[in-house]
Parts: structure tokens; sequence; C-alpha cells
């Protein structure tokens, strides 16, 4: 029986490269916040077309709505190409529609700027929280991409761990001392460029412990 959630990389039934084409892959990540971006930007022009969205509220709630409704959307197209769920995305996922829930029924913009917080800061505990006892745990994101040994699995592990944290801080920062506006595009338009070259910095552990002799040369 196929499993709901992504296998643990050491199972030895995890042979198969992930299916999903990259870059249909980068879109379900990247579509939610393009939608939240781009609802909270014309919030007024969608509220005008859109009279059933304008009872949502301003704009960043009706992109909080959209984006509810994006990220439901991307979960449910992954599992209809890989009956499984990846398991950060589905963690995300779920705290999205809780905080955005509870935007939208107190009517407090509050709780969706607080989302990155307790998401980073959820995978940080959960990362370094794993290495406490012994389980690499960033394997369950990596493993399709790349194969390392358990050396390199723990010091990547230890360092995505400590960047989720300074991401969570770096939103509190954000989002307690500048405009919804400004919070809104730094999350769209610089976390992500932050989060792509702290990955591109990982390359060279990666590189000297892959296990994959194509990934060596």
């Amino acid at each position: 029986m196929t499993p709901i959630l992504e296998r643990d990389p050491a199972d030895p039934r995890n042979t198969k490269k992930e299916s999903v084409n990259p870059a249909l892959k980068l879109v379900l990540e990247l579509g939610p916040l393009m939608v939240f971006f781009f609802a909270n930007a014309r919030g007024e022009w969608l509220a005008e077309r859109f009279p059933m969205l304008a009872e949502l509220g301003g704009p960043l709630f009706i992109a909080t709505g959209l984006f509810m409704a994006a990220t439901a959307v991307a979960l449910a197209v992954s599992w209809g190409l890989t009956r499984t769920l990846p398991l950060m995305p589905l963690v995300s996922g779920i705290v999205v529609l809780v905080f955005g829930a509870l935007t939208l029924y107190l009517h407090d913009e509050v709780f969706i700027k607080m989302k990155p917080t307790i998401v980073n800061t959820l995978f940080g505990v959960i990362l370094l929280g794993g290495l406490a006892f012994g389980k690499s745990l960033l394997g369950y994101v990596f493993h399709s991409a790349f194969r390392l040994d358990a050396e390199g699995w723990r010091k990547l592990t230890l360092r995505w761990g400590l960047f989720f944290f300074f991401l969570a801080i770096l939103n509190e920062v954000v989002w307690r001392n500048f405009s919804t506006d400004f919070w809104v595009a730094f999350k769209v338009w610089a976390t992500m460029p932050i989060t792509i070259l702290f990955t591109i910095s990982q390359m060279p552990l990666i590189m000297r412990h892959s296990l994959d002799d194509e990934a060596k040369k």
C-alpha cells in the first residue's frame, strides 16, 4: 500500500526519483505565495469585480482567503500526481489553514503575519530535535535530489535547523517594524532569494558527502 506521507529516506523501498517535474514542483510551492502577493496588491480591484471577496475585508484579508485556497489546491495537485504528501509543505499548509482561518474569523491580521514565524520555528525545532535523538530528518525533503552519508545529513540538518530559526526571527523583525505591504513584499521577494542563496551555499558540503558518483563528478 502506498503511504500517505513520503517515506523515510532510509526506507529501502525508496528507490525511485521524484516523479513530479521540477518546474511543476516549483509552481506548486511558489504559486500560493504569488497568489498571496497579487491579491494583497490588487485587493481593491478584486473586491470590485468579485463582491463576495469584499465580504472578507481589506486586501490582506482577501489575500489570506485566496492564499488558503491556493495552498489547498497545491496540496491536492501534489497528492493527485504522486499519491503522497510532502511532509514539510503539508505542515506549512496546515499552519496556513489554521492561522488563515483565525485571521478571517477574528479579523486580525496578526495571525497570518505570525504564520511564517510559527512554521519556521516548528521546522527548526523538528530538525534540531531530531538531531538530539540521532535522526537527520532533512532527508525527508532532499532525499529525492541527492544521497549523502550520515555525517553529511547531520551537518546539513543542523545548518537548516539554524537557518529556519533565522527566518523566524527575521519575520518577527519585519512584520513588527514595517508596514503590511512591505511585509508582504518581503515575504515574497526577499525570503525566497535568501533561501535560494542559503541552499546554494550548502553545495560544497553536499558535494563532499555525496554518495552519488555522478554528483561527485
